[in-house]
This record gives structure tokens, C-alpha cells and sequence, in this order.
């Protein structure tokens, strides 16, 4: 790493123009722009750009390299295993670029690296339009889109990088370019589902599609005791979903704190209200459910109801993976596991994934997972760090338990900072090969590789 004394120079000459804010470790500000969402990750960057603009990422990218340090590059903040900073390295923060200009007549929108989902809807809902993006509206639009981008309307519209038409993005020698279909095709190819391996992405065009306001969804919960009636049936409901449809299955805990585990459906319809009501009345009769929060309701409400549940500077530690199948004996496994959850805010999320999301070629994009089918997030969540052995354990304990049940498929954008290389590779299957192609073309030097790393092909 450089001197501390080269450093200071190099960014006192760098302030001279940068747009935005370059900051030391004695610097006011520093403290609160390196937190990230993950409370468990506690890092020091030698500096933090915090940029405005394209051409301070460019700027950042150029100081990094000459000096040596390590980059980590944060859109949102939100990724579990904290690839968005680094100690004693560099932090490119994005989280000042929001910009959201929507095209209307084209039904597109362009975005900066820092926006969030809940900041991406609030503008697309104005004119009732948007584009499948997370379930948790805090989370960036960057990273979740650049690591596959599952949520709300993957079922009819597939997954965030399938709305993609084009980015910009600053290589490692700090070229900018634009990839799109029709210009570093290959480029664009890597980036969707690649994450952030290729370079820092500025900004991202997305195809939009008529969505709400008003929509049919939400929250049915049940009591712990009827937990594997309720993923039983949440199993044989998602057999022949519709596209308009979204369900997740969860066991979870009560947002009051008390502890009450619960067994819950998480739904959504994305098209005409009378159809959802229609679609929604089997879920609602089940049971009958003691929570019952599903009804016409806004897109924009649907998207931030989640969000209580993961607030900022919580500890997290998570483990998932796609399932096989969800038998029977897969969830008597998961409801045993859960009911020894040490946290009051552990969580299991089975997330189902049809329609199309699931018509897409597996070499159509980097993303290769689109068999119909579940993934698996066994979320530990906790407040207090006296507790952290207790929780990380549960989280390890869970997933080794469902072993069996386990495919070898993995979503990038759940997996932590413990994993094992072959594990990324394993995420990426058949397409993991081209991608190393492509890494070696982008970043042969492999300046990206705080991220789950593709290796550069020699």
C-alpha cells in the first residue's frame, strides 16, 4: 500500500477537480460514509471517493491503480458479505450519484450507480411504470441487477439484468464505455449477472413495462405450529402460477420483537385488480391465516414492506442456495431448523422462480440459473454482537442440515465473504468459462476482485 504521506498528496491533487468528496480517516464524514447495511462489517478504507459523476469513478479508478490500493466499489451498501469496502484500501462510493430520468413515450429508464429501488419506483410509479427489481427497497439498483436482480415481477417480466438494454461503465485502465447489444456485446453479456468484475458501472438503462400503481398483494401469516401444512401448500400452489403471479414462502419471525415464530406466504399479482383478487382468494382462504395483509394495494408499498425487517447496521449473516425440489422431507428439515433460531429477527425465505425469468437461454446471459424452481435464503439477523457466535452458527448449522436437499446452483447476490473460489465458479456453471474470457479482456489484472471473484483466464 502507498504511504500515508504519498497519499495525502495524491488526493490533495486529485481535490483540485474531483466533484465530489475524497475522504481520510481523520476527515469529518469518514466515520458515517464507511458504514455499510451489514452491522457485522466493521472496515477502514484508506480513502473514500465519494463520487458525483463519471468522470471522478474515472478519476478514482486512475488514483487506485497508481497507488496500489485495493478497490471496492459501493452502490447501495446492502450486499450481505460487505464487498463494498475494504480496509486500509480504496472505497468508490457511488451513493451520491442518483440520478432517474424516465423516458416515458420509450418506456425507459436511465439510472446512476447510487439509486436505490425504492428511489428507482417512486420515479417510474408517477407514470404507473416499472422494471423488476428487489424486494427490499433499500437495496441498490447496481449491485442487484449486475448479480441477477430476482424480485416482484421476475415471473412475468423476468429478472432485473433481463430489463437491461444498456450500461456505461469504467474499466479498470479507466476507459469509459457503453455495452449494449450492439456495441461490446460481450461486455454486456458478462455484466449481466457477472457482478462487479468488469469494472465500476455508472449508470444503467432498463426497458420498463406498464406496472400499477395499484396492484394485488401482500403478506398471509400462520402459526408456527401449521408451518409445514403452509409450505406444503405454498409448494403445490407455485406447480402452475400464472406469470402475473410472485410467491415466496417464509418462516419468520413477528415484527413486534416478541420472538413468535411464524409461517408466512409473501404474494403478489402484477396485472388487472379483479384478476388479483380473483388469483388471491385461495391464499387467503387457506389456513385461515391469523395476518391477513393481502389486498389491492400500491406497487410502491409492496416493495418497502420488507423493509422494517432489514434495517441499516443490523449484523448479518447469510447462506443460500437453489433446492432440488421442495419434498417433504426438505421442509420438515427447514421447520426443525427454524424453530432452534436464536434471533428474533432470523428468517427463512424460499423464493420460487417461474414464467420469465425462466424462458431465458442459460448462455443468454452471464445469470445461468433459470430452471423453475427455488432458492433457498436461510437469513441470520441480530442486534446485539454478544450474540453473533449463536446466530452465525444457526445460519451454518441450517444450511449444512439441508445438504440433501441442496442443487449445486448459487446466487451470487447471497453468497458471503467466507466462501470457498469453486464456489463462484460453481454459481456461474457452464458460463463460468466465458467469463473468464471476458475478465481477462476487461481487467486482466484483476484491480476488480472484491467481489465473488471470476478469475481472468491466462
Amino acid at each position: 500500500m502507498a504511504k500515508d504521506s504519498s497519499l495525502s498528496q495524491d488526493v490533495a491533487e486529485l481535490a483540485k477537480t474531483f466533484g465530489g468528496q475524497l475522504l481520510q480517516p481523520a476527515d469529518a464524514g469518514y466515520e458515517e460514509a464507511r458504514k455499510i447495511h451489514n452491522g457485522l462489517v466493521d472496515k477502514r478504507p484508506a480513502l473514500i471517493a465519494r463520487c458525483k459523476g463519471t468522470a471522478d469513478i474515472v478519476d478514482a479508478v486512475n488514483l487506485g491503480r497508481k497507488l496500489g490500493l485495493e478497490i471496492a466499489v459501493r452502490g447501495g451498501g446492502h450486499n450481505v458479505a460487505g464487498r463494498a469496502t475494504v480496509d486500509k484500501g480504496l472505497m468508490i462510493d457511488l451513493a451520491s450519484m442518483k440520478g432517474v430520468r424516465v423516458d416515458v413515450k420509450a418506456r425507459t429508464a436511465r439510472v446512476q450507480g447510487g439509486v436505490t429501488w425504492a428511489e428507482f419506483n417512486r420515479e417510474t410509479q408517477l407514470h404507473g411504470l416499472a422494471t423488476t427489481g428487489g424486494v427490499v427497497s433499500s437495496t441498490g439498483v447496481a449491485g442487484l441487477t449486475l448479480g441477477g436482480g430476482l424480485g416482484w415481477l421476475m415471473g412475468k417480466h423476468g429478472m432485473a439484468l433481463d430489463n437491461l438494454i444498456s450500461v456505461e461503465i469504467v474499466t479498470a485502465e479507466g476507459k469509459v464505455l457503453r455495452a449494449s447489444d450492439n456495441e461490446n456485446a460481450d461486455l454486456f453479456w458478462a455484466v449481466r449477472g457477472g457482478g462487479g468484475n468488469f469494472g465500476v458501472v455508472s449508470s444503467f438503462e432498463f426497458r420498463l413495462h406498464p406496472v400499477g400503481p395499484m396492484i394485488t398483494g401482500g403478506l398471509a401469516a400462520h402459526p408456527f405450529d401449521k408451518a409445514r401444512d403452509v409450505l406444503r401448500y405454498f409448494r403445490d400452489m407455485t406447480q402452475s402460477l400464472p406469470d402475473e403471479v410472485v410467491a415466496f414462502g417464509g418462516l419468520v419471525h413477528a415484527p413486534d420483537g416478541s420472538g413468535m415464530k411464524l409461517a408466512a406466504l409473501v404474494v403478489g399479482h402484477f396485472g388487472d385488480l379483479a384478476a388479483g383478487e380473483k388469483a388471491m382468494k385461495p391464499v387467503k382462504a387457506f389456513g385461515p391465516p391469523v395476518m391477513d395483509a393481502v389486498g389491492p394495494i400500491p406497487y410502491n408499498t409492496l416493495n418497502s414492506m420488507l423493509d422494517a425487517g432489514y434495517p441499516t447496521g443490523a449484523l448479518n449473516y447469510w447462506k443460500s442456495s437453489f433446492l432440488s425440489e421442495l419434498s417433504d422431507a426438505a421442509i420438515d428439515t427447514l421447520v426443525a431448523c427454524f424453530a432452534k433460531c436464536p434471533t428474533p429477527m432470523g428468517a427463512i425465505l424460499i423464493e420460487h422462480f417461474h414464467g420469465e425469468a425462466c424462458r431465458v437461454p442459460v448462455d443468454a446471459t452471464a445469470f445461468p440459473h433459470r430452471g423453475i424452481g427455488y432458492n433457498m435464503a436461510i437469513l441470520s439477523e441480530w442486534m446485539d454482537p454478544a450474540t453473533t457466535k449463536a446466530c452465525t452458527a444457526w445460519a451454518r448449522e441450517t444450511y449444512d442440515a439441508m445438504k440433501p436437499f441442496r442443487s449445486t446452483a448459487r446466487y451470487v447476490n447471497y453468497m458471503g465473504d467466507d466462501e470457498a473460489p469453486d464456489q463462484v465458479a460453481a454459481a456461474y456453471g457452464l458460463n463460468y468459462p466465458r467469463l473468464q474470457k471476458i475478465k481477462a479482456k476487461y481487467d486482466p489484472g484483476n484491480v476488480f476482485h472484491l467481489n465473488q471473484n471470476i478469475l481472468p483466464s491466462r
